[in-house]
């Protein structure tokens, strides 16, 4: 076994944060509808859930539709609805045999309603299931998860239940969509874009970044891999020196954080 194997065996992050870029870019190149690219997509989402459940990350997020991507043609959101649809019906089978749990973050109110229903069959078909939770981010944006945690405060403000002077860090990170979950330790890019395009916006605050030039169809199961060993050798320092982190046993210092 190889010093980066097994070092990323021992620093595995609990939760992965995953932007899933470069679908249509990867069928453009093939001379495909975008379409495809999205269906080809589906793959490496099977690959990516395979080497995190199996190398102990206990959550897994993934950005499949932000709140920005209603401005697309109609046609390519049609089309990728109906994928959502399919696949939800589809895939929920695999990851209740899998023993995987789905929950699904964001504003469902513009999806249609008989999405709207796959999403919560599929959610309660695994709500059993503990070990390892996948969750999609649709219609999701970080801005939009900070204003409704803003509002569920301005609420219970307003009917007494809390004082605006008390509100703290803490009683807005239990009303973001992504309560009670811990903050991913890692959030990977994939497509060659060195941005995080309004995902998780207060939850990346102190997650590792890492960028991949894959495309998201051809991220699979090496490229995860590599991404995990990766984040094996950074040190999380979480605003302290590298000295201190060092001496508390963690990593030995470097370049990173």
């Amino acid at each position: 076994m190889s010093k980066t194997t097994q070092e990323a065996r021992a620093v595995i992050p609990r939760h992965v944060a995953i932007i899933m870029d470069g679908n249509n870019r990867w069928a453009k190149k093939r001379f495909l509808p975008g379409v495809a690219g999205h269906k080809a997509g589906v793959d490496a989402v099977r690959a990516v859930v395979e080497v995190c459940a199996e190398a102990g990350v206990e959550v897994l997020t993934l950005f499949a539709f932000s709140s920005e991507n209603w401005q697309r043609p109609a046609a390519e959101v049609g089309a990728l609805m109906e994928l959502f649809l399919v696949a939800l019906k589809r895939e929920s089978k695999k990851l209740d045999k899998n023993g995987i749990r789905l929950r699904i973050i964001g504003d469902r109110s513009r999806f249609h309603p008989e999405l709207q229903a796959a999403m919560h069959a599929a959610e309660q078909r695994t709500a059993h299931h503990t070990q390892f939770l996948l969750q999609v981010a649709a219609n999701y944006g970080g801005q939009w998860d900070i204003v409704q945690a803003a509002q569920q405060l301005a609420r219970s403000v307003q009917a007494g239940e809390l004082q605006a002077d008390d509100i703290t860090a803490e009683h807005l990170e239990r009303c973001l969509s992504t309560a009670p979950q811990r903050h991913p330790d890692l959030c990977i890019r994939t497509g060659g874009e060195r941005r995080i395009s309004n995902f998780l916006l207060w939850q990346l605050a102190y997650s590792e970044l890492y960028f991949s030039n894959l495309f998201w169809p051809d991220f699979k199961h090496q490229a995860m891999r590599d991404a995990l060993a990766d984040f094996s050798l950074r040190q999380r320092r979480f605003g302290k020196t590298c000295e201190q982190v060092a001496s508390e046993g963690r990593t030995s210092c470097s370049n990173n954080g």
